[in-house]
């Protein structure tokens, strides 16, 4: 819903703040808990937020730009109570997203700015403390004086406290580079393995540093390749802990640093391309790790470019802390008394689409930093964009939501492998999953080799360590089983372990229950519905050049014709008005024209064929979709938040993952729709759809209209998708279609939908029997499920459990014939 700020007369405050640089409108328009006037721009290929953090009465904020060690156009903001945002004249830029309240000195430590309690601003030049500040710890052996800043190429520096002296302890791999070359590029350091620096905290007599990428063209294309890693330095030396990508290092002191630091846990996570990993360290026995399933796969990768900070951080109150978590797409609840010894009360709480870069409570309400519109876009090219260019200048902004909004997003469907395809020693268990938290609940086991084993779950209750046999399970020889879970089975945790040793894979599916509808929410009423023969529509540009607004050549599309209406731009304060720039008009229908035959829409499915050659199916929303995706009149795909693409695809969105993040293969339906989105993309942190029905617009205010009234957009949050309805759609891989004996159709999107049927049948004059096989992690694992005889001249009709999850299906006959499987999800 949209709302409105009036800020205090700005004149008597501009008297009294010297470093002012940009003042925001006293009337602030808000959309979905997004101010347009708040968006933070800068000349970078990406515009990131690094931190966020309440602090002398006022929101700190920084931005950062990619792979700059010694400074940027990215600046420090100070947010006032009221909303006003002050750029800082002390602003050096850089790649920051470290931040520590240290409480000794009274002082926030954020990107390279040192904030006392009276807001003062001190600044550590790049001259003196080169690097992408990454983290920031308390200080081992001086922490009343000293704090540690880490950076992302693994250079380490202690810093007085009082002077800002650093002192450096390992030089920072970008100063190498530059020593011998005169250039800097994103340059791994020698002294870990891995690259891309994340997290740092310090506790129990040690630092822990991590890193979730690795350097080379082999991660900039594969996702599941040797990445990252998670390490410790007891002040002299260093120690590899674990060779994965990990992100955030915390504990329960979180920004100002554990308050027992001798004996309170550390806390890390990270992920591999089996699922999440969750470390915990403890002062006697060491580290304990845990796998948690992943809600999305965007933010996989091997060279780590898309995780963008993930955190574990606390928004309660003194009196009541409350840990949030962020991880791979899912908000969690994360209990503050975890410890190796008490592991109970992790949960899932909602999926979400924003890519966010830090968050805080501030005036009761959550704060979100994202990382909303990069200029460069990056490696998230593909041929279902066309030629479609990134925006013309990188901007994000600032999300407030209430506190409730992290259990109020997409459903919590969630799945990871404990063992995908590797060698497993004879009972020896594998790392616990968490197991509490969903509705439905289910297990894929696959047995690579020719032996039969035993396949044994085993579950801890209480989050004490303490295991007790579930289930065993045999599985024979080059097969599979799909094992469901009672929703009253208790367990915190589960693993899984077999007699023999074997090559095996052991994969969890999740799911939670939609209890969305299929109509769309009242924030969406003025969009035009997809069977409607008349549209306002547009096709948009975010300018460059600091203009800092979005350009939209408007159309107006009647039957099946569309005429040119006009150039609008879409100003800070959402005014759209008409303006004549022929140049900017020409730039649109160059590189934003909607790209035909990009996907191939048939009888029964969507066809897609992607970059690598693979094909994949979709469900089929409403028949008016197919005549107007094959005039190019809908946008089908487009970057909307930073290496996040859309798919808008006959009437479903889904979130696609960048190419080197498996792509296709690990796509996820957001909702269905059975609205005529012309064209979408992010400004100033926002969604704008054009496809408006100017009679209606009036009545909903996430619309503006313009001057002229004849040009209008839809504005809101990317996560506003959530409230469209629920994925649903029909279709299938064979209607009809001539098909070989054991010879398997193309996948066909099954996973995160709801209710699921299945109709099978053919042609042939004898029965044959139809083989379901389950592709539940979207690699090409492909399991066996269920078989059907189905009769000459029948139909077999078959409803899909709950628990059952995968991401793929897909069929084979024992016979040839002319074969029907027709899917429905409601």
């Amino acid at each position: 819903m949209k709302t409105y700020f009036f800020s205090a007369c700005l004149v008597a405050w501009l008297l009294t703040h010297s470093n002012v640089a940009v003042a925001q409108s006293k009337k602030m328009p808000s959309y979905s808990g997004i101010y347009p006037q708040l968006a933070m721009y800068n000349n970078e290929g990406e515009c990131g937020t690094g931190a966020v953090v309440p602090w002398a009465g006022k929101l700190w904020v920084v931005t950062y730009g990619p792979h700059l060690p010694f400074g940027s156009s990215d600046k420090l903001y100070e947010i006032t109570p009221d909303l006003k945002q002050i750029v800082r004249s002390e602003s050096i830029g850089g790649t920051p997203a470290n931040r520590m309240i240290h409480p000794e000195s009274n002082q926030l430590f954020i990107g390279p700015y040192a904030i006392d309690s009276k807001a003062h601003v001190r600044v550590i030049p790049y001259s003196r403390m080169p690097g992408r500040h990454t983290g920031n710890a308390r200080h081992l052996t001086d922490p009343k004086g000293k704090i540690y800043y880490a950076t992302m190429e693994e250079g380490f520096y202690d810093v007085d406290v009082n002077s800002l002296t650093p002192t450096m302890l390992y030089e920072d791999g970008n100063v190498k580079r530059k020593k011998e070359t005169d250039e800097s590029n994103n340059l791994e350091n020698i002294l870990l393995p891995g690259a891309h620096g994340k997290g740092a905290y310090s506790g129990q007599g040690v630092m822990v540093y991590s890193n979730n990428g690795e350097p080379g063209a082999k991660a900039l294309a594969q996702f599941d390749v040797d990445a990252g890693s998670l390490s410790e330095w007891n002040g002299k030396d260093w120690k590899v802990v674990r060779r994965n990508q990990f992100v955030e290092v915390t504990g329960p002191g979180g920004i100002y640093g554990n308050k027992n630091a001798a004996t309170d846990a550390i806390w890390a996570t990270g992920w591999d391309h089996k699922s999440v990993l969750l470390g915990v360290r403890d002062k006697a026995t060491g580290w304990h790790f845990f796998r948690l399933p992943k809600a999305s796969h965007s933010y996989d990768g091997a060279h780590g470019w898309n995780t963008e900070w993930p955190r574990i951080r606390d928004v309660g109150t003194t009196a009541q802390p409350d840990y949030l978590m962020t991880m791979h797409g899912m908000f969690w609840r994360f209990p503050g008394g975890f410890t190796a010894a008490n592991t109970a009360g992790i949960r899932p709480r909602s999926a979400y689409l924003k890519v966010i870069g830090d968050y805080a409570r501030w005036n009761d309400r959550l704060v979100f930093g994202c990382d909303d519109s990069a200029q460069k876009e990056f490696l998230n090219k593909r041929k279902v964009k066309g030629n479609l260019e990134g925006p013309g200048q990188s901007n994000s902004n600032l999300w407030f939501t209430s506190l409730n909004l992290p259990d109020e997003l997409g459903p919590n469907t969630a799945e990871g492998s404990v063992w995908l395809n590797e060698a497993v020693k004879a009972n020896e268990p594998s790392e616990p999953f968490l197991f509490a938290g969903w509705a439905n609940r289910s297990a894929w086991v696959q047995n690579n080799g020719d032996q039969s084993v035993q396949v044994s779950f085993e579950v801890d209750k209480a989050g004490k360590s303490t295991w007790t046999p579930l289930q065993t399970v045999t599985v024979g020889g080059r097969q599979s089983a799909n094992i469901a879970f009672a929703t009253t089975t208790p367990g915190e945790w589960i693993r899984v372990k077999s007699n023999k040793a074997a090559n095996l894979s052991a994969h969890f599916s999740y799911s939670a229950n939609d209890t969305r509808s299929t109509t769309a929410g009242n924030l969406f009423t003025g969009l035009s519905p997809v069977a409607t023969a008349n549209t306002s529509g547009g096709l948009m540009y975010g300018l460059g050049n600091n203009r800092r607004a979005l350009g939209m050549a408007a159309l107006d599309y009647k039957g099946g014709q569309a005429s040119d209406v006009g150039y609008y731009e879409l100003n800070a304060n959402m005014q759209l008005i008409r303006k004549d720039d022929a140049g900017v008009v020409q730039v649109i229908k160059n590189k934003f024209a909607i790209p035909e035959k990009v996907v191939t829409i048939e009888e029964s499915s969507v066809l897609i064929v992607d970059d690598k050659g693979r094909r994949w199916r979709l469900p089929l929303g409403s028949d008016s979709y197919t005549s107007l995706t094959n005039q190019a009149a809908l946008r089908v795909c487009r970057e909307v938040a930073t290496e996040r693409d859309l798919l808008n695809c006959h009437g479903t969105f889904y979130e696609l993952p960048a190419e080197n993040a498996d792509g296709y293969a690990k796509m996820r339906p957001v909702a269905s729709h059975t609205l005529r989105i012309n064209d979408y993309a992010s400004y100033r942190g926002l969604l704008v759809m054009t496809g408006i029905d100017l009679k209606t617009a009036a009545k909903n205010e996430h619309i503006i209209v313009s001057d002229d009234k004849k040009a209008a957009v839809w504005a809101g949050a990317i996560d506003d998708l959530w409230k469209l309805g629920k994925p649903t759609g029909h279709g299938g891989p064979w209607k009809n279609t001539s098909v070989k004996a054991n010879e398997a159709s193309d996948p066909y999107l099954i996973g995160f939908y709801d209710r699921r049927t299945l109709q099978l049948s053919h042609s042939a004059t004898q029965p044959v029997t139809i083989t379901i096989e389950a592709d539940p992690v979207g690699t090409g694992v492909w399991m066996t499920y269920k078989s059907f005889t189905v009769a000459p001249g029948k139909t077999v009709d078959y409803i899909f459990p709950k628990d059952f999850q995968a991401r793929w299906v897909r069929f084979k006959t024992d016979k040839a014939c002319q074969a029907t499987t027709l899917l429905t999800y409601k």
